[in-house]
C-alpha cells in the first residue's frame, strides 16, 4: 500500500552532502518525493510502499555521510498525493535554527588524489574541496547553509563547476565552497616592496629555506611559519614575536615525518588524521632519531603537532625542503589572530618577511584546536577549529517550562562564550585574552556573529562575579537578566553537564586563581577546591591552604615571590630569609618577605596553580613567567614519567596542607636531589591530598564521617591544573581505586576555555518560568 511520510532531520545535516545522499538513497530504493534544506534542518517528503519508506528512514541515519550527525528524527504520516520521481528542492528559511553547519574539515582523500593528479583540472589548486571536506564555519555568515550566505558568493561558478554543483550524483553537489582555478579564489606571494608573485609555492618555499618568517593565510586566520628544523629561524621568529619560551606548534609534512620526531599512539594518530585535524600534544622521541631544536618547546618533552589540513598547506609542503614547519598563531602576543590581508600586512609587517595571501574572505576567525590524549581519552586544551560550531548536549530542567536562551560569558583568559538553547550548548571558537581593546572587539564581533548565525537572542546572561573582569563588564552591559555564577561552581557544572549528570556530585576544581565566595572569605582567591553540588548550587567542603601573594599580580608573573611565601609559611621568618637568599640569589627577597610580614599588598590565594608555581620556583625551574602557566607547565613537563613517591601532606578541618611537602622539597633541593624527582614527589602529594579530601567530602573514606550528607560516588575533575597529565591520572587512579566514578572533561577544556559552558548551565538551572530564582544561586 502506498504511503507518504514527511521526515524532518535535525543536527549537522547541512553542508555535509546530506541532500545528494538522500537523493541517491531514495532513487536506489525506488521512493518518490523530494528533499530540502530548511532553517530547522533537512526535510524529506517521501512517497512509496511502506516497507521501502521504512528502509529509507533507517538508511537516513545508518548510512549518513561521514561529516553528518543526525541528532533528531521526526516522522509525520500524510495522505499520498501521487508524487513521482525524486527531486532536490531549493532551501527554505525560517525563524528557528536547529540545523547545524559542520565545522571546517581537513582535506579528504578523494580531493587529495585530484590535487596530485596532473591531468585533473584541479591539479595543484590550493582551494580544492567537496561535500566531505573544506571550509564551513569559517566562511558562513548565516543559515541556511547555501553559497549566497558564505564568502564564496563573491566567486560565480564557471560552467564546469556549476555542472558538478547541480548534479546530485556528483561528489560536489551543493558543495558551497566548490571552485576551480578558472572561477575560484586565488593565492599569491608578497614581499615588502615587491610585486605580488603568482608562483607562491616556490617563492614561499625559498624564503622558508633561507630561514625567513612567512605569514600564511589559512582557513581561519594567519599562521606565522618558519623552518622548524632551523634553530636560527626559530630564534628569529621568537625574537620578533616577543615569545621567548612558550612552546611553538609545528605542522609536519605527513605521518611518517611525525613518527620520526615523536611517539604516536593509535589514539593520537586518529586525532591527527581526523576531519578536525587538531594540534595534538605528542611525546618527543628521546635518544634516537633526528633531534629537534630545543628552542621549539624549551624544557618540554612534548610538542604540539598537526598535519596539513588544507590543500594550500599540502601544496606548500610539496615545494618546501623541510619536513617540519613552525605554524604558530599569526598575531602579536596577546592580540587576536590576524584574519584579513590588510590587517596582517599592517600588524605583522615587522614580524614576517613574506606573506602568502589569498582572496577568500574569512568570515569567522578561528584558531587551531589543541588536544592531548590523557587518562584514556582526549582532553581539550583549546576547542576551536574543527569542532566549532558543533554543540555539546546538556541536560535541561524538566517540567512544562519555557527554557530561555542563555549566554555564558566566559572568563577573562582563554575565553570562549556559550549560547545554550534547547539543551544544546554552542561554545564559541577560542577568543583568547580580553585585556586589550582588540580582544574585547573580537569578543563582541564573535558573539554578534554566532547569535546571528544561530538566530538566537540571549534572555539570560551568566557571568563571573570577579569585579575586575572586562568580560563581566561587557556581559552586564548586554540586555537580559544577569546571573553571576561563582567561578569554581561553573567549572564543576561544565563537567557534570557534558556527562549528563544532574545529581549531587563531588568536584575537585584546581586552577590558578578565581574569585571566591564573599561569605566570610574577605575577598580571598580560590583555586584549590573540593566542592559538593549539582547544576544549581554547590558548597565548599575543603580547599588547599592559603598562600600570601606578595605584590599581588606580580607574584603570578614572578613565581619566585610565591616560592618565598611558601618558605615563610613552612619555615618561619628568620629561616625563610636565609633560605630565600640562597635559593633566589639576586632577588629582592628581604622586601618581599617584609611585605608578607606586614600584610601589605599580599592577597591570599589557595589556587593549585600558585602552589605549583611556588614549587617550580623553589626547584629552580622557573623564577619569572613569560606566559600564563609557565612555571606550572615547567614543573609538569619535568616531572612527567618520573616514578617517585609523594611527599608528606595532611588534611584537617577542611584544609589541605601541603607545607610538609614544601619542607621535604626544600630539603631535597638542598641535598642535590634531581629537580624532576622532587617535582614528581610534590605533584604526587598534591594529587593524593586532594583525592583524600574528595573521598572525605563524598563520605567514601574508610573510618571517616561524611562531610556533606549522604555518600556520593561521582567525582568530577575540573580546572586548568587538570591539563597536567601526571596530576590527572594519579587523582583518577586514587579515586577509582576507592570505588568512585570519575568524570573527566572530554568535550570542553577543563580550564577557562570551558568555563562558559558551566556558567550557562548553572544559570539555566536557576531559572524558572522565565524568571531567575536568585534564592537558589
Amino acid at each position: 500500500m502506498r504511503e507518504r511520510w514527511r521526515i524532518t532531520l535535525r543536527g549537522t545535516v547541512q553542508g555535509v552532502g546530506f541532500r545528494p545522499f538522500v537523493y541517491q538513497l531514495a532513487t536506489r530504493l525506488g521512493v518518490d518525493g523530494w528533499v530540502r534544506n530548511e532553517t530547522g534542518g533537512v526535510t524529506v517528503e517521501a512517497e512509496g510502499e511502506g516497507e521501502r519508506l521504512s528502509r529509507l528512514l533507517a538508511g537516513l541515519v545508518a548510512e549518513a555521510p561521514p561529516l553528518a550527525r543526525v541528532a533528531d528524527v521526526a516522522v509525520e504520516r500524510l495522505e499520498p498525493v501521487g508524487l513521482t520521481g525524486f527531486a532536490i528542492l531549493s532551501s527554505q528559511g525560517g525563524t528557528e535554527v536547529r540545523a547545524l553547519v559542520p565545522p571546517d574539515a581537513a582535506l579528504c582523500s578523494a580531493c587529495r588524489a585530484e590535487l596530485f593528479d596532473p591531468i585533473d583540472r584541479r591539479h595543484g589548486y590550493p582551494f580544492i574541496n567537496c561535500t566531505h571536506c573544506g571550509p564551513r564555519f569559517t566562511i558562513t555568515a548565516a543559515l541556511p547553509y547555501d553559497r549566497p550566505q558564505t564568502s564564496m558568493a563573491a566567486f560565480p561558478l564557471c560552467s564546469d563547476c556549476a555542472r558538478e554543483y547541480h548534479d546530485p550524483r556528483d561528489r560536489r553537489f551543493h558543495a558551497q565552497p566548490v571552485a576551480c582555478p578558472a572561477c575560484g579564489p586565488k593565492a599569491w606571494y608578497l614581499r615588502s616592496g615587491e610585486e605580488p608573485r603568482t608562483d607562491w609555492r616556490e617563492a614561499a618555499a625559498l624564503d622558508l629555506a633561507r630561514g625567513l618568517v612567512v605569514a600564511v593565510r589559512g582557513l581561519g586566520g594567519f599562521h606565522l611559519a618558519c623552518d622548524a628544523l632551523n634553530p636560527a629561524a626559530v630564534a628569529r621568529l621568537r625574537q620578533r614575536k616577543r615569545r621567548p619560551h612558550k612552546p611553538l606548534a609545528v605542522m609536519a609534512r605527513d605521518l611518517e615525518a611525525v613518527r620520526r620526531y615523536c611517539v604516536v599512539t593509535p589514539e593520537e594518530e586518529a586525532l591527527l588524521t581526523s576531519p578536525a585535524a587538531p594540534i595534538v600534544l605528542l611525546r618527543v622521541r628521546e635518544g634516537t632519531g633526528p633531534l629537534l631544536p630545543d628552542t621549539l618547546a624549551p624544557g618540554s618533552r612534548t610538542l604540539g603537532v598537526m598535519l596539513p589540513y588544507t590543500p594550500l598547506h599540502v601544496e606548500l609542503f610539496r615545494a618546501a625542503e623541510t619536513d617540519l614547519l613552525v605554524m604558530t598563531s599569526g598575531n602579536r602576543s596577546g592580540l587576536p589572530l590576524a584574519r584579513d590581508n590588510a590587517q596582517a600586512l599592517a600588524d605583522l609587517g615587522d614580524v614576517a618577511d613574506g606573506f602568502l595571501l589569498h582572496d577568500r574572505e574569512i568570515v569567522n576567525r578561528c584558531d587551531d584546536s589543541v588536544v592531548r590524549v590523557m587518562a584514556g581519552g582526549p582532553v581539550f586544551f583549546r576547542r576551536s577549529r574543527g569542532y566549532v560550531p558543533l554543540p555539546v548536549p546538556v541536560p535541561v530542567p524538566g517540567g512544562n517550562l519555557r527554557h530561555p536562551v542563555v549566554l555564558g560569558a566566559g572568563g577573562e583568559m582563554k575565553n570562549t562564550f556559550c549560547l545554550l538553547a534547547g539543551g544544546q550548548a554552542f561554545l564559541s571558537q577560542h577568543i583568547g585574552e580580553l585585556d586589550t581593546r582588540e580582544g574585547q572587539a573580537f569578543y563582541r564581533e564573535a558573539l554578534e556573529r554566532l547569535c546571528r548565525f544561530l538566530n538566537l537572542t540571549p534572555d539570560v546572561i551568566a557571568y563571573d562575579p570577579h569585579p575586575g573582569y572586562q568580560v563581566s563588564r561587557i556581559a552586564r552591559g548586554l540586555p537580559g537578566r544577569h546571573v553571576p555564577v561563582q567561578h569554581h561552581h561553573a567549572h564543576l557544572a561544565a563537567v557534570l553537564a557534558e556527562h549528563g549528570v544532574v545529581e549531587d556530585a563531588v568536584g575537585i576544581v584546581l586552577d590558578g586563581t578565581g574569585y571566591g565566595s564573599d561569605e566570610g572569605e574577605g575577598g580571598r582567591l580560590w583555586g584549590g577546591e573540593v566542592l559538593r553540588g549539582d547544576l544549581r548550587s554547590c558548597r565548599r567542603l575543603a580547599h588547599l591552604g592559603y598562600i600570601p601573594l606578595p605584590g599581588g599580580e606580580a607574584a603570578i608573573r614572578e613565581p619566585w615571590r610565591t616560592g618565598a611565601a611558601l618558605l615563610h609559611l613552612a619555615f618561619g621568618e628568620a629561616e625563610a630569609l636565609a633560605l630565600a637568599e640562597r635559593l633566589f640569589p639576586g632577588r629582592p627577597v628581604r622586601t618581599v618577605l617584609a611585605l608578607i610580614q606586614r600584610g601589605l599588598n599580599t592577597p591570599l590565594a589557595c589556587g593549585a596553580g600558585r602552589w605549583l608555581d611556588g614549587a617550580a620556583a623553589l626547584l629552580g625551574m622557573c623564577a619569572v613567567s613569560t606566559y600564563e602557566g609557565h612555571a606550572a607547565i615547567a614543573l609538569s613537563d619535568a616531572a612527567e614519567g618520573v616514578a617517585a613517591g609523594p611527599y608528606p601532606w595532611r588534611v584537617a578541618d577542611g584544609v589541605i596542607d601541603l607545607l610538609p611537602a614544601v619542607q621535604a622539597l626544600v630539603a631535597d633541593r638542598l641535598a642535590g636531589v634531581p629537580p624532576a624527582v622532587a617535582g614528581a614527589r610534590f605533584q604526587a602529594a598534591l594529587a593524593d591530598a586532594v583525592a583524600e579530601a574528595a573521598l572525605v567530602a563524598g563520605g567514601r573514606a574508610v573510618g571517616r564521617g561524611c562531610a556533606g550528607g549522604a555518600p556520593v560516588t561521582r567525582v568530577a575533575l575540573g580546572g586548568g591544573a587538570f591539563q597536567n597529565p601526571s596530576l590527572l591520572e594519579r587523582v583518577r587512579a586514587r579515586l577509582e581505586a576507592a570505588g568512585c566514578e570519575v568524570l573527566i572533561p572530554r568535550q570542553a577544556p577543563p580550564g577557562d576555555g570551558g568555563l562558559s559552558l558551566g556558567q550557562a548551565v548553572v544559570a539555566l538551572w536557576n531559572t524558572r518560568c522565565g524568571a531567575t530564582n536568585r534564592a537558589e544561586c
